[in-house]
């Protein structure tokens, strides 16, 4: 006989082979209680707040006072601080605290409370242990302008008057020409006493007189010839420059993470300040310096302030950290502009300048003054000359260590001349042409 094969019927009619299966019981879910929104109040965040002994606002009405029969029922009533118990978990012994004892030593004990922040963060010192940077870079913006190098701390470099430069030549040429130049003198006279002409003594002066036009030429447009050296001197790509290497870059700036401000027109994200004060002395007067002369512009009071900022190069793109903070040797090509010519009848009329003046301690005298600034703002297009380092793939250009020298330019007759640090050189028309940031 066969065996009969099992069959059943669905719920729709239709008869299948197979027993029938049976569908397994779902267990029943446990409800899930909502957790309550704190807002941020620590006090409210039950558990959390007993472990750092911090009173908790009770919610449960398991924990409410008995309620007094006596009391008045329109009194309102007020939620129960309850202090956390330290002794409830010591006294189990299977407590996490007892664990911890037996298996990692002693327990150790805190001098205090942690203490929380507002929003339930948990952090290692006291709520008010100093101010935040962004608080500490806004505080250093606003005082910044008024005591300078002070307010801004050592992150901003303090500049001297003015670039730093002078001509390099070996030692062995200049004795050489020292000792040229005497020699035609001693012989020159010596001759002239023998023979009993002058002709013998001009002729040495004739050869004598070029070095010493050459030498006032050099110190009269030695300046301009540096500035001529740096304005033809090839921009180079950060994509391809090595470690080490010497280069100019051209390029948008931003600013760092100190943005500077100008002192007296208040140009707010500048990279580089500058202010500059000159009186005027007449036939007599006070001077404002010691090199002032007559009838001349002494420059009384300078300040000049830069600091790290960023540089994008205009043909690979890429951007580079420019190390001119932090005391660093930084030479500004940047040319000042008048912002205001005060004589004795308008004086009245500018009371910013007093205040001004009154800020760094100037007296405020009778005589014409000329106020100029010179600032390169976020987004102008500067040129950089430094050295270039990579330090975990941050690229960075630093001041070099040794004075850079612009060689001998045999068409202009100007001799070697060197300048310190970075050099910053920014296009003076581009004032109002500033790329936004």
């Amino acid at each position: 006989m066969g065996s009969r094969v099992q069959s059943h019927q669905l719920s729709n009619g239709l008869i299948v082979s197979g027993r029938p299966e049976q569908l397994k019981e779902r267990q029943p879910l446990m409800p899930l209680r909502a957790v309550p929104y704190t807002g941020g109040n620590v006090k409210k965040s039950g558990e959390l707040g007993k472990m750092f002994d911090i009173p908790v606002l009770d919610h449960s009405p398991s924990s409410a006072p008995p309620s007094n029969p006596n009391s008045n029922p329109n009194s309102k009533q007020q939620p129960q601080l309850l202090q956390p118990s330290r002794f409830s978990s010591s006294s189990q012994p299977n407590s996490g605290s007892m664990r911890s004892g037996s298996n990692s030593g002693p327990i150790r004990k805190s001098s205090g409370t942690m203490p929380l922040q507002p929003t339930g963060l948990i952090t290692s010192g006291p709520l008010s242990s100093g101010p935040s940077r962004s608080e500490q870079l806004g505080q250093a913006g606003q005082s910044g302008a008024v005591s300078g190098k002070a307010g801004y701390g050592p992150a901003v470099t303090s500049l001297g008057e003015g670039v730093g430069f002078g001509f390099r030549l070996s030692k062995a040429v200049v004795w050489m020409v020292m000792v040229v130049v005497a020699m035609g003198l001693l012989v020159g006279a010596f001759l002239m006493v023998a023979i009993k002409k002058v002709v013998v003594l001009g002729a040495v002066g004739a050869l004598v007189a070029p070095m010493g036009l050459g030498l006032v030429w050099n110190c009269i447009w030695g300046r301009k010839g540096l500035f001529g050296f740096v304005k033809r001197y090839p921009d180079a790509e950060l994509r391809g420059a090595v470690d080490g290497q010497y280069i100019k870059v051209t390029g948008v700036v931003t600013c760092g993470s100190i943005p500077l401000e100008s002192s007296y027109q208040r140009e707010p994200r500048c990279v580089y300040v500058s202010a500059e004060l000159y009186e005027y002395k007449g036939w007599g007067g006070k001077s404002a310096n010691s090199k002032q002369r007559c009838f001349s512009w002494g420059c009384k009071h300078s300040e000049k302030f830069v600091a790290d900022f960023y540089i994008s190069d205009f043909q690979s793109g890429l951007r580079a950290l420019v190390k001119a903070g932090y005391g660093s040797k930084v030479a500004p090509m940047i040319k000042p502009a008048t912002v205001l010519d005060v004589t004795k009848e308008n004086r009245d009329s500018f009371p910013s300048l007093l205040r001004w003046l009154a800020e760094r301690n100037l007296s405020n005298g009778d005589c014409i003054m000329r106020l100029k600034e010179g600032c390169i703002k976020e987004g102008s297009t500067v040129s950089v000359m430094g050295v270039v380092r990579r330090h975990d793939n941050v690229l960075m250009i630093v001041p070099p260590s040794e004075p850079i020298s612009t060689g001998c330019q045999w068409s202009r007759c100007l001799l070697p001349t060197y300048v310190e640090g970075l050099i910053l050189t920014c296009d003076d028309t581009q004032n109002d042409d500033v790329v936004p940031v």
